[in-house]
């Protein structure tokens, strides 16, 4: 986790510093693909890069790199592919539901049937600006808390909702790091596994209580946590109240946990594949 999106909300532009530790990342991650013998190498960018002012500093230094395949991506975009992911490791069925995908700097929820979106919203709503806005107590003072739930429950109302709730979805899946984290550490996983993630339920109730829990720590005890990736102990606790936000707002008692989301979809879309009729 390189946290590109440091700082962002503030100034509107990538700081240097994300932008190397970004380079140093991908550039990683390209070393290790070619000794793999990969033939080509897809680099994804989504909200920080999406909303930066200066994208064009990291952009070019990525395209500089020659064998690189470069792309921003829509929050549209980025919302059909984590679908395409989550739908090739969820069963089929014929029913409505909800997907979403809390990010670093945004969020992004959709209604699909099978792998089909009838309705995307992207929000510029992300766990890393939550944090440096409003949660700077360590361990976590509970107004600084209640006032981050409640700023992402009224941009949940605002932007979401009247678009998602008159499609009457009966289900809710997530995905990405928040939510895989939560199901791991109630699977009390010492190391984290996805198989054992992907499809875990998690109640409202299990959220909360560990919510109550990792609240309590610091972030250096939250850092120490089996299966807990390094680099979100601190975001974690937003995430959970943008988690908590989208079950209240919807009125659903518990969701699906999928280990499969965006980066899997980039892959499956690489390759062309699209999932077989529910």
């Amino acid at each position: 986790m390189v946290r590109l999106g440091q700082g962002l909300a503030r100034t509107g532009r990538l700081a240097p510093e994300a932008i190397d530790r970004a380079l140093v990342a991908v550039r990683a991650y390209r070393d290790r693909a070619r000794a793999l013998g990969a033939g080509r190498i897809r680099v994804v960018a989504t909200a920080a890069v999406r909303q930066a002012e200066n994208r064009d500093t990291l952009l070019a230094a990525l395209g500089a790199d020659g064998d690189l395949d470069v792309r921003v991506i829509s929050g549209e975009e980025e919302a059909r592919l984590t679908l395409l992911g989550v739908a090739a490791g969820l069963p089929a069925t014929g029913d409505r539901y909800v997907v979403f995908d809390v990010g670093g700097g945004s969020t992004e929820i959709l209604v699909a049937r099978g792998a089909r979106a009838e309705c995307v919203v992207s929000l510029r709503l992300g766990v890393v600006p939550l944090t440096e806005r409003f949660l700077r107590a360590d361990p976590v003072d509970w107004a600084e808390y209640r006032g981050c739930a409640a700023y992402a429950a009224e941009r949940l109302a605002a932007e979401a909702w009247p678009v998602i709730r008159p499609l009457a979805p009966g289900r809710l899946v997530g995905t990405a790091g928040t939510v895989t984290t939560l199901a791991a550490l109630d699977l009390e996983l010492a190391a984290y596994d996805a198989a054992r993630v992907q499809g875990h339920r998690l109640s409202r109730a299990r959220i909360e209580a560990l919510l109550q829990r990792l609240g309590a720590m610091t972030i250096a005890e939250r850092a120490r946590l089996p299966a807990l990736e390094p680099g979100r102990a601190d975001v974690l606790i937003p995430g959970i109240a943008l988690t908590l936000g989208v079950l209240d707002g919807l009125a659903l008692p518990e969701l699906v946990v999928s280990d499969n989301g965006l980066r899997e979809g980039i892959l499956l879309d690489a390759i062309g594949w699209s999932p077989p009729p529910a």
